[in-house]
């Protein structure tokens, strides 16, 4: 299974973008904590996520908690960043793909620990990063295929 992991998240509609596609891909989303969304039901269930209950999610409190989780896995960090473009690399059902914030990105800490690791998506016009959902939305479908 495709592992999709977003590093505290700060925007809720973007969550909910990235979750969608997510449950369309067969994947599992894992949210790097700490984060301010609320995941409870009522607040699902009044934002319409008709499919959440098909969600495979995984919440880690802390950065370290993830670190845990994934043990001795080399995850693809998608960055801007990154040294290979995102279409590059030989994906496999089990790749862990992790994304940074909306406003942070990833930490440096994280792009130094696997910069052999790193992807990127081109960027030919005048903007200085992708949407989030939009750039995890493009990388997990290619990684999918």
């Amino acid at each position: 299974m495709l592992h999709v992991a977003v590093y505290q998240p700060k925007i809720p509609p973007n969550i909910g973008n990235i979750a969608r596609q997510c449950v369309g891909m067969g994947a599992c989303l894992h949210l790097i904590g700490p984060h301010a969304l609320d995941l409870s039901d009522h607040t699902v269930r009044r934002a319409g996520l008709d499919y959440w209950p098909y969600l495979q999610l995984l919440e880690h409190q802390t950065p370290e908690a993830f670190l845990d989780w994934l043990g001795d896995r080399k995850p693809w960090l998608v960055t801007k960043y990154g040294l290979l473009r995102y279409d590059q690399p030989a994906y496999c059902k089990n790749t862990v793909l992790v994304f940074g914030n909306e406003i942070d990105g990833l930490p440096i800490t994280w792009r130094r620990r696997w910069a052999q690791q790193t992807v990127y998506i081109p960027i030919m016009g005048e903007v200085r990063s992708y949407n989030l959902a939009n750039a995890a939305a493009i990388v997990t479908a290619h990684a999918c295929l």
